[in-house]
């Protein structure tokens, strides 16, 4: 996986961003890539599926019942969940834990190609950066 970190700057060339600059900056990224990945995600897929998919990432306490008892029955002692569990630090019955477990299965079993297709907008978006950081820092010297 990867981070929208220091080191994710250095990597596109960004390392010498303004500090007070840089938080806000990672923070539009994200929010770009998770729209350009749900995006492209939502391809295909029914409008029930998509529906169903909102309403599990909106924290809808019965569908991600549901959809767990249907689909992961014995999810909380599945090792993401339990990865999932000790990274959050929370309890098992945790509607945000369990939301987000449903989700990450819910994507494996409906868009297997979940991660492929995050990695391929993470990178589409790398490179629409690094062609336009001199814009980015500012260097209108190089800006047509």
């Amino acid at each position: 996986m990867f981070q929208l970190d220091e080191k994710f700057l250095d990597e596109i060339g960004l390392h010498d961003l303004p500090n007070n600059q840089k938080r806000p900056f990672l923070q539009h990224i994200y929010e770009e890539l998770e729209l350009r990945v749900g995006t492209r995600l939502s391809d295909g897929l029914s409008d029930e599926q998509l529906e169903e998919f909102e309403s599990i990432i909106d924290h809808k306490e019965t569908v991600i019942n549901d959809w767990l008892a249907k689909n992961v029955p014995q999810y909380n002692s599945d090792p993401l969940f339990m990865r999932l569990q000790a990274a959050n630090k929370s309890d098992e019955n945790d509607v945000n834990l369990r939301s987000e477990y449903a989700a990450t299965k819910w994507l494996e079993i409906n868009r297997s190609d979940y991660r492929n297709i995050v990695n391929q907008v993470l990178e589409e978006l790398k490179k629409e950066i690094v062609d336009n950081k001199n814009i980015i820092l500012g260097d209108s010297t190089t800006a047509a």
